[in-house]
């Protein structure tokens, strides 16, 4: 059953995409800029941070505007997906209990829901981008597939988020205070210096992983290789969780809420 549910809600990505498109017209209906409104305190965001820090540390501006540009605006998206994902289910209650779809639609929409507000932060990188010649160096095919990997692992912790914030309501609160302290132990808008390989700290934080996958590729880096394996290996085993803990907790979700 748990196949057969997959299988339905990929087939109906595009419901799922029209949902999330629903919430996110919904959340700003009123609203003269919509979620420009973010865009603009995410874009006032990086220019103080990417000045201030820029003199603190001696970096050269335009090598660290961008760095911190990327960070913010990916670090941003994967955060509110992660806390965003809390509420896949219990923000769903009337329709799980009036109609009859597949579970992991309510998962793809809370995904797809942040990918839409993504798509209006990408004005800031593009910018940095323009303004400071890094799009000569930029690898945009790297950086697809780094963002792909994320997305795949971001959509197995959504999953299981959302199943454990159904059963139990601390989860959403859990998650906003991890989500916090790992953007201060993740370099978004600090650069870390030696050689990676020798910092536990980046080594065993997911986060750096998933940032370094998309950032280092549009800076013009070497391809983030180690960054990529970590990932697939991520996905796959997290996937491989997840999927049982689907098994075990879908006919209960609905109870739950």
């Amino acid at each position: 059953m748990s196949l057969a549910d997959l299988t339905a809600s990929l087939k109906s990505l595009g419901l799922a995409g029209s949902l999330a498109w629903h919430d996110v017209v919904a959340r700003y209906r009123g609203s003269v800029l919509g979620p420009f409104w973010i865009t603009l305190s995410m874009g006032f965001m990086v220019g103080g941070i990417g000045f201030l820090y820029a003199h603190l540390f001696q970096v050269p501006v335009q090598e660290f505007v961008p760095y911190v540009a990327c960070g913010i605006v990916f670090w941003g998206m994967i955060a509110n997906t992660i806390i965003d994902g809390c509420g896949a289910y219990t923000g769903a209650v009337s329709m799980l209990n009036q109609t009859a779809l597949p579970m992991f639609v309510f998962v793809w929409r809370a995904v797809l829901r942040n990918v839409i507000n993504l798509s209006h932060h990408l004005i800031i990188i593009v910018a940095v981008m323009l303004i400071y010649g890094q799009w000569r160096s930029a690898d945009l095919l790297s950086a697809m597939g780094g963002f792909a990997l994320v997305m795949c692992n971001l959509s197995w912790i959504t999953l299981i988020v959302g199943i454990a914030s159904a059963r139990f309501r601390d989860v959403p609160q859990i998650m906003m205070s991890l989500t916090q302290f790992a953007m201060f132990m993740t370099p978004v808008f600090w650069k870390p210096g030696g050689k990676l390989l020798d910092h536990a700290l980046l080594v065993f934080n997911p986060f750096f992983h998933m940032l370094e996958a998309i950032r280092a590729p549009l800076l013009g880096g070497d391809p983030p290789r180690f960054a990529h394996v970590v990932l697939a290996l991520m996905a796959l085993a997290g996937w491989a969780v997840a999927f049982v803990v689907f098994t075990l907790t879908r006919r209960r979700i609905v109870h739950y809420l």
